[in-house]
């Protein structure tokens, strides 16, 4: 099983032939495309699509298990907070209240409310494996390299560039050092207590953190005395003009943007309401 949460990983397929450029424009376009409307219809294709271009990029579970389930995680207390705080704002978008649990007082349960949070919840499914796909089919410098493409300083991309390559480093490093303790007799998995794991990893983890400020540091002098950031513009060695499939990529993410768009005109606000 990777150590890695979230990192690139070199694979085959269209996915991987595609500029960051081209990634990156889609992934924000469809991002805004799906968080703009709450039609069910929409969220739902957009869900689909994410699922087919995991089968096509080839990703295993084993190496996103523990993202998606941090990120379900999250997604589920959202709902419960949003039905704990609101409970009847599904009732007041749709304009009907049809209860599926009475006698809850302020707390009961209307279907239109459901509906509502299973249109949150398919948010999640749409844009969330959009960016996992981008962070592991995109290599770091060709990461840079798009943002730099769609105008964002070099300096920063490269920031960027140097986030994502040291990131997978620190966390090989800690599942090292982990293993390392545990072969020391220090019990650090799921046999041990709650408390006891997280003042182990607590005692691997600072220290960690602490050594790394002293790299980027070392790091940020280098590039100084390499006189970076002299010049307005750079090249990039990953850099990938546009081909077809780019451009196709970027009118199919600029469709669905408008289609998104349409169907706010359509249903006469951003929701898709069946009782209607």
């Amino acid at each position: 099983m990777s150590n890695r949460l979230i990192g690139y990983q070199q694979g085959q397929g269209f996915l991987y032939r595609l500029s960051g450029a081209s990634k990156l424009i889609f992934f924000i376009l469809v991002s805004v495309a799906c968080m703009a409307t709450y039609d069910t219809r929409f969220i739902l294709l957009m869900g689909v699509l994410a699922m087919y271009l995991f089968y096509q990029a080839k990703i295993r579970w084993k190496d996103i298990s523990f993202v998606i389930n941090l990120i379900l995680i999250v997604a589920i207390f959202n709902l419960m907070m949003v039905y704990l705080f609101s409970p009847s704002y599904g009732a007041e978008i749709y304009g009907r209240k049809d209860l599926v649990i009475s006698g809850w007082g302020y707390f009961s349960l209307s279907y239109q409310e459901l509906f509502y949070l299973f249109n949150l919840l398919l948010k999640y499914f749409c844009t969330v494996p959009l960016a996992i796909l981008f962070l592991m089919t995109t290599h770091p410098s060709q990461f840079a390299a798009s943002l730099n493409q769609i105008g964002v300083s070099y300096r920063i991309s490269y920031a960027v560039s140097l986030t994502l390559r040291y990131i997978p480093d620190i966390q090989e490093e800690f599942y090292t050092i982990r293993r390392s303790q545990e072969a020391r007799g220090l019990e650090l998995s799921k046999k041990a207590g709650l408390i006891s794991r997280i003042r182990g990893n607590l005692q691997i983890a600072l220290p960690l953190i602490l050594s790394s400020l002293e790299r980027i540091d070392t790091v940020s002098t280098a590039m100084e005395l390499r006189r970076f950031g002299k010049n307005k513009k750079r090249t990039w060695y990953n850099y990938q003009a546009f081909k077809k499939a780019d451009w196709l990529t970027l009118l199919l993410a600029i469709s669905l943007l408008l289609l998104s768009l349409a169907l706010i005109w359509v249903n006469q606000g951003r929701f898709y309401n069946p009782w209607a």
